[in-house]
This record gives C-alpha cells, structure tokens and sequence, in this order.
C-alpha cells in the first residue's frame, strides 16, 4: 500500500485487493468480508470463509450489519442497523497503510455489545480514529445475533456467533499486516456483551494464540448451560409452529423468527406482572426485567456446548486456559440502574429490604450487604444489587478463577450528570476518547470531563502497545483497584462491598 494522499488507500488481502478512503491522519476500509453471506443454506452453519473476489473492493461505506432493527435512537450508544446479506465483515482503521512488512503496529479488535441480540460494529463512536492518532490499528467485527447467532438448533452448529469472532480472529491474523499492523500484537476488547465475548475467548482452547490481550468492558461471565438452552429453543419452535430442528427453523424468515423471539422474551419478562413483597406490590414495569437477569441471566449467548466451549468458562481459567494472555477487567459502578428508574416512586415506598427480599436475597447475605452499602434510596439499592450480582461479583469471580495470572481491575466510578449514577455504557465515549460525538452528551452530560477521557484513553492505549495500562495488577492480599474518576486514584479492594454476595 502506497500512502499517496491524492489517491484513496489501497491494500491486498488474501482474498482480494480493497479500497479505502483517507481521513485526516489515518485511513478507513469498511465493510471489508470476512466470510460469504450466512443466508439460504448457510443461514445456520458456521461461517465460511470468504472467496476471492476480482478487481478492487470499494470498502468506503459500513457493511450490512446482522442487526435489523432500528435502534439507533433508543439505546444509550448510537448503533445504526444497515440493510444487505453481506453481514459477516470488518471496519479497519490505520494511522500506517504504508508501513513495510516486519513493522507492524499494535493492533485492537473491538467486539461491540448489545445482549447478543443487538449492537452493530457501524457506530462512530467506535470509529478508530483515536487509537490511530495514538498508534494503533483498530478492528471492528460484526457478528451474527440472537437466534440466528446463538440460538439451539438440533442439527446445526451451536454457538453460530462465537465461531463468527473466531473466523473474524483468524481473518486479523492473515491480513492485518496488510494495514500496517502486527497480528502478534493483538488485544481483543469489548463492552458488555462485547465484554462477555473477551471472557468467552479468554477462556476457550480454539481461541488461543489469536490474541496477546484482552480488556473486557462491563462483561458478564459467559457460559449458558445446554439444558437451557434447548428449552429456549423448543418454546420459540412452538411460537413459530415448526420442528426445533435445522429444518423446521430454516422454514421461518429471518424477520419472522426475529418477531417471535422478541415475542417470547418479551411474554418471559412478564411472567410475573407483579410481585407480591410482605403487603406491598411492586409493578414489574421496571423490576422484572431486574429479576430475570438475576436468576436467569441472558436467554441467548454462548452455551456451554461440550466441544466449542467445552466448560464453564471460570473452569476454564481454573485449568488454566488463557492464563498467559494479560487481563484488563472492570465495570462502571451503577451499570443497570436504569432498569429501575421508571419504578422509582414505588420502590422507594418500601424498605430496601423488601425490595432486595424480592430479587431472592435472603439472610444472611441481605443482612451483610445492607451493611455494607450503607444508607442509599431504595431504588438506589436495588439498581446497585443488580449492578453488583451481574456484573462486580463476576469481576471477582474471573480473576478468583485465573489465579497468578496477569489481571488488573478497575471501576468506573464518575457519575453521569444526565442520570445521577455511573451506568451502563457510560464509560465507553470516555474510552474511545469520541466526547464531541453526537448523543455523547445525552448520556454523559453537555460538559463530560475530557482529562477523564485523557486518563481512560491513555490506560487502553498503554494496555494495547505495552500490556500494562499503568496501574498495579491484582494480587492477593493488596486487591488493588485503580478507580476512574475525577480525580482518578488506586484504592485497595475496590469491590469489597460485593462480597457478601459470594459467601
């Protein structure tokens, strides 16, 4: 490749040569394919890889994305849905297309979030620009969601997405060096879901050696059970009338099947409508979907399966999977809060421990961590418990389970003023360093601090090129958290008050 500005960028893959467009500093190529489009016979195989094409791909414009629905302009982060079959593909943004072979940059592959059923890659805010200016590639992939990704299929592959990022893996390591990257330079990272996709490859044997490190952002700890998941795909099988099997799906439309599966979790979530605690009566507007998380976690992500992901994904780092692969973990202080926040009024009509009695905390861990946390409002408590049960406790429980290896761990403590609290993806604008991007302020206020953004930032990008992001890693007996705030500091045991909750 030929940095010529008067030209677009140019590189050849192993597939084909693909044009690009030049931003200042740095260059995009969008929509690059990784593998042939999952439809017709291969709607619900793993993917194939994709064949070679003639002439020059024009890569200036995002791929189609799996994701169908139009939510851009309800969720926290702008995610725009593009239409097409061509969904398996990669944004790659380079501050060095000209680079020669042998002098590589380090490399970031972003996994984005979205509970596996939502999300696309296409968002400006994970536009690479800022880790170009500081010297580093950066990948986007898109991978296919709900169903079609994750869901059961007797007589399909299991675990549809996963096989995605890991052919989206394989595609970085053959063809980076063509962008100015070096494919042993690889940190894999994500948020939320994206987080559990960075766990779900940090602990699986297929995976490794397609990375050198991983930050996952606000990640659950992956793995659902077989069982369960096949009976998610038998109620949806009845909800569409056909066979739970590759045939019986394969009859069912995309958007179709997509309805009925919102349809379903939907008719889930309001199993319950109202939730009798002593003589009170919580609506379940906001806490059913609370309660379901904490007692049944997510319906569709990647399961258990005995031969992808062969264990547990904690039994995995326990055996010792991953275990030579350094670790960024953490999690914004008040992640889902705001699944509370239209049942403010009657939640805090009730003491904190009705509330947190109905989300099946019993004594004595109700009495230790009533304790611990202090005097809060009682929805306040409630969108903390949650917060702490899915996503702080699991923090503890991955590094628990890796041991001596390389981890660091960190909250995401500065509150929004939009919102009051530190919730779910607030800490990824300031991670992008993107604060002058559209809907930032709807989430993070009109004047979001940009030294915090330089502190986060800069942690990413020293984590990326050097494998440390500039704090002390996690040992027994010192825990030691760095806090990211305004000012940031390291404290000791940052999530103690979470223990209660793992005793």
């Amino acid at each position: 490749m030929i940095d010529d500005r008067a030209t677009p960028p140019e590189a050849t893959t192993t597939t084909g040569r693909v044009r690009g467009v030049w931003r200042q500093g740095s260059a995009a190529f969008l929509g690059i394919p990784f593998a042939e489009p999952p439809t017709g016979a291969r709607r619900f195989a793993a993917p194939q890889p994709k064949e070679a094409w003639a002439g020059v791909l024009d890569a200036t414009a995002h791929g189609p994305t799996p994701q169908r629905r139009a939510l851009s302009e309800v969720t926290l982060i702008p995610e725009p849905s593009v239409p097409g079959d061509a969904t398996l593909n990669v944004d790659v943004f380079t501050p060095a297309p000209g680079l020669p072979t042998g002098a590589g940059l380090p490399v970031l592959v972003w996994i984005h979030g979205g509970g596996f059923v939502a999300g696309s890659p296409a968002s400006p805010w994970y536009d690479g620009r800022a880790f170009n200016r500081d010297g580093v590639v950066t990948v986007t992939v898109s991978y296919r969601l709900g169903f079609d990704g994750f869901g059961w299929i007797d007589g399909a592959p299991p675990n549809r997405g996963v096989l995605d990022w890991l052919l989206a893996l394989r595609w970085v390591r053959d063809n980076v060096a063509a962008f100015g990257g070096d494919p042993t330079r690889v940190t894999i990272a994500g948020q939320s879901a994206g987080g559990a996709a960075v766990l779900t490859l940090l602990g699986m044997p297929a995976a490794q050696g397609l990375f050198a490190a991983a930050w996952s952002l606000s990640g659950l700890v992956p793995g659902i059970p077989a069982d369960r998941a096949q009976r998610y795909a038998a109620r949806l099988a009845v909800a569409a009338g056909v066979t739970p099997d590759r045939e019986g799906f394969t009859s069912v439309g995309e958007a179709e099947l997509l309805a009925h599966q919102l349809a379903l979790d939907e008719a889930v979530g309001e199993a319950g409508d109202e939730a009798a605690v002593g003589s009170s009566v919580l609506p379940d507007a906001a806490l059913a979907p609370a309660r379901d998380l904490v007692t049944e976690g997510l319906s569709l992500g990647p399961v258990i399966d005995g031969d992808l992901l062969p264990v547990p994904t904690l039994d995995a780092y326990r055996a010792g999977t991953g275990a030579g692969v350094p670790l960024v973990i953490g999690a914004t202080d008040d992640e889902f809060a705001l699944l509370v926040h239209e049942a403010r009024g009657p939640l805090d009509a009730l003491s904190g421990r009705e509330a947190l009695a109905a989300l099946g905390l019993a004594p004595p861990a109700l009495d230790r961590y009533l304790a611990a946390r202090g005097e809060r409002s009682t929805s306040d408590l409630v969108g903390r418990y949650v917060t702490d049960r899915l996503f702080r406790t699991a923090t503890l429980e991955v590094l628990a389970a890796r041991g001596a290896a390389p981890s660091w761990l960190y909250r995401f403590a500065w509150r929004s003023p939009v919102f009051g609290e530190s919730v779910h993806c607030l800490d990824v604008p300031f991670w992008f360093d993107c604060l002058g991007l559209d809907r930032v302020a709807a989430l993070a206020g009109p004047r979001p601090p940009q030294g915090l953004a330089d502190d986060l930032h800069r942690a990413a990008v020293e984590f990326v090129v050097r494998g440390v992001p500039g704090w002390p890693h996690w040992s027994e007996p010192a825990r030691l958290t760095w806090v990211f705030d305004t000012p940031g500091s390291v404290e000791g045991d940052g999530y103690s008050d979470v223990r209660a909750l793992m005793e």
